[in-house]
């Protein structure tokens, strides 16, 4: 019936089929990921036709084949295209990757995800800083990006009279657990800061190797591939970060 676009926190454009609900393993099924443009080329699938639907190790809906003898006249091959469908920015492809990504760091759909990862339980782990009030706060202007969630506490009556967070002991509450989050270790930053490639098990190597995020933010892409199960690609994407101004603004 459709294949819809979505914006992941790294500005990934990630297509998915939406079809007539069919029965699997015991639920209904609608939805099924199409990965990116060059798994769609593969399997020539477009709006408006029958597909087969399975789901993988009888979990993750997915479409095996287009039933070609049942495709309507006037279907046209699908194109994810070059802008971003949440912003409107300039969309493009990676090289050497089948992924397209929207250009815009500011994209709503990207700061939207972006704070939720950072405030996640594998990364700062601010509790009770949950999806509705991510949203609810950057749709307010309060956050634009992970800095201004240690400004927060600077707009306690402001929250509070406008119940973004609700009232005064749900924001309260908030405001404490964002301030208990400033003890964290260094590798829960890091860990935050959604650096393709960079979870929780290689944000640890590298604090272990560099001892703080500022020796971190210091070093070359060579010092960076020196750290265990750090590959060339993720150190490119960790120097790439920190050399960029406004990342580096954010941090300091």
């Amino acid at each position: 019936r459709a294949i819809e676009l979505s914006v992941g926190r790294t500005g990934r454009i990630t297509p998915t089929a939406a079809f007539d609900p069919v029965r699997l393993c015991g639920t209904s099924v609608e939805r099924a990921t199409l990965h990116n443009q060059d798994f769609i080329d593969g399997l020539d699938v477009r709006i408006g036709d029958t597909v087969r639907v399975y789901k993988s190790g009888e979990i993750i809906p997915k479409i095996r084949t287009v039933v070609r003898e049942k495709r309507p006249e006037g279907t046209v091959p699908f194109r994810i295209g070059d802008t971003c469908p949440v912003c409107g920015a300039k969309a493009v492809r990676e090289p050497d990757s089948a992924d397209i990504k929207c250009t815009n760091a500011s994209c709503p759909a990207q700061l939207e995800n972006h704070i939720i990862n950072f405030v996640s339980r594998d990364a700062m782990d601010i509790k009770g800083f949950g999806e509705a009030n991510v949203r609810a706060l950057i749709a307010g202007g309060y956050v634009h990006n992970i800095a201004d969630i240690y400004r927060l506490s600077d707009q306690r009556d402001a929250l509070i009279a406008a119940g973004v967070i609700g009232k005064e002991k749900n924001t309260d509450k908030l405001l404490e657990a964002i301030e208990q989050s400033k003890a964290n270790e260094p590798q829960r930053l890091l860990t935050g800061l959604g650096i393709p490639g960079i979870g929780k098990a290689a944000a640890r190597e590298l604090m272990l190797h560099f001892g703080s995020l500022d020796g971190l933010m210091a070093a070359s892409d060579e010092e960076i591939q020196a750290v265990r199960d750090i590959g060339d690609i993720s150190a490119a994407a960790i120097y790439s970060y920190f050399q960029q101004m406004e990342n580096q603004k954010i941090l300091a």
